[in-house]
């Protein structure tokens, strides 16, 4: 069950801005439609904003109307880690990266096909470089 902030948050603070360290470090979230990646389209790979770990593709980038980055996929299953999140009155799964347990957001099961799972990611969270 997550609900716990990520844990050695000391050594981010010098590393990632307030905002960064907000919503990565602190499980926050920003403003629905104000992300940079909301409306974002560009070939290549989206990586984890603090560690740099590969997370998505953007061939799985979808338009979900929901406000944020959305993704049908992950790159590979072992870059991240899904945690039962009871915040704000609701279960949820929550998204963190494997590799440094950074929030990035939170999955449902509410995607388009092949999976059917909308990957709801902060853009603060993400980092993108082309293909």
């Amino acid at each position: 069950m997550s609900n716990k902030k990520p844990e050695n948050n000391e050594e981010w603070k010098d590393k990632l801005s307030s905002d960064e360290f907000q919503i990565l470090r602190m499980c926050g979230t920003e403003r629905p439609f104000s992300g940079k990646y909301n409306s974002f389209y560009e070939p290549g790979v989206y990586h984890c904003g603090a560690c740099g770990a590969e997370l998505f593709d953007s061939k799985t980038k979808f338009d979900s109307g929901s406000g944020w980055p959305s993704f049908y996929d992950v790159l590979k299953t072992s870059n991240v880690k899904l945690l039962e999140d009871h915040t704000h009155g609701m279960t949820r799964i929550e998204v963190r990266c494997a590799k440094c347990d950074s929030h990035l957001g939170h999955v449902f099961n509410d995607g388009p096909p092949p999976t059917g799972l909308r990957y709801c990611i902060n853009s603060i969270a993400l980092k993108h470089h082309k293909a």
